[in-house]
């Protein structure tokens, strides 16, 4: 079984332009990216996709692998399924590029259901919340799912919702999407034909395109931390967080 990471990267960010190649501790953000994934013990290639020269021409001279791919694509699933149709896997790895801390043992943690059965198709990853300003955190996904841990619902809101205002993490479970994605080839071609839906255009959310087409998403929890960099004050708060450690 060969497995395949993908790191979509892409220059134009509404809210953190240029952040593949932000400066952290000496290193582009996307080579951080890259040497993590490559730790993975169960991934067995890892690509960078883009369509920006600058992006293409930093990963080249830190010795990464790099193609390019189209301007036209909308999102990183379809820029990862215009690379595979190039190379043959059993399995895809979804790593966003703005993950920089995305820890190695829970990349191999959200391959493993996929390994393991048959029926699943896609999984991610996901981290109990534990402070409560995360909640009211757009930039922080949250995500629902059911007692076999398929999630239910993504949402950029506070999900569950509290109808007694109490939101206290302490109390209740509440959990972070973290965004890692594991898919088997053949079902992410088949879910490249599938149109944005009117929930995923509304949260901006690619994966509720799969959930509004009835397929079910595997959650495999972790206990670390993985800070995604949206915005400048993410990034600040990633490079002290590294730096106090």
């Amino acid at each position: 079984m060969k497995i395949l990471a993908v790191i979509p990267a892409r220059y134009d960010s509404t809210r953190f332009p240029g952040k593949p190649l932000v400066n952290i501790t000496g290193k582009p953000m996307i080579q951080h990216v890259y040497e993590r994934v490559k730790e993975s013990k169960l991934v067995d290639k890892v690509l960078v996709a883009t369509d920006d020269e600058r992006i293409y021409e930093s990963v080249k001279n830190f010795g990464g692998k790099v193609v390019m791919t189209s301007k036209e694509h909308e999102s990183g699933t379809d820029r990862i399924c215009e690379v595979i149709k190039k190379i043959k896997c059993d399995i895809v790895v979804n790593v966003q590029g703005d993950e920089p801390g995305i820890n190695p043992k829970d990349i191999d943690k959200a391959i493993k259901p996929l390994i393991k059965d048959k029926k699943v198709n896609i999984s991610t990853l996901a981290i109990r919340i534990e402070k409560g300003y995360d909640l009211k955190d757009e930039n922080k996904v949250k995500v629902v799912f059911d007692k076999n841990n398929f999630a239910l619902y993504f949402s950029r809101n506070n999900i569950p919702f509290d109808r007694d205002h109490i939101n206290n993490v302490k109390i209740y479970d509440f959990y972070k999407h973290i965004g890692l994605y594991v898919y088997r080839r053949k079902f992410l071609m088949n879910l490249k034909n599938l149109k944005p839906s009117k929930l995923e255009k509304l949260e901006k959310l690619e994966q509720l395109r799969f959930l509004d087409n009835g397929e079910k998403i595997k959650v495999v929890l972790t206990d670390r931390e993985s800070i995604s960099i949206d915005t400048p004050s993410d990034l600040k708060n990633f490079i002290n967080s590294t730096t106090n450690k």
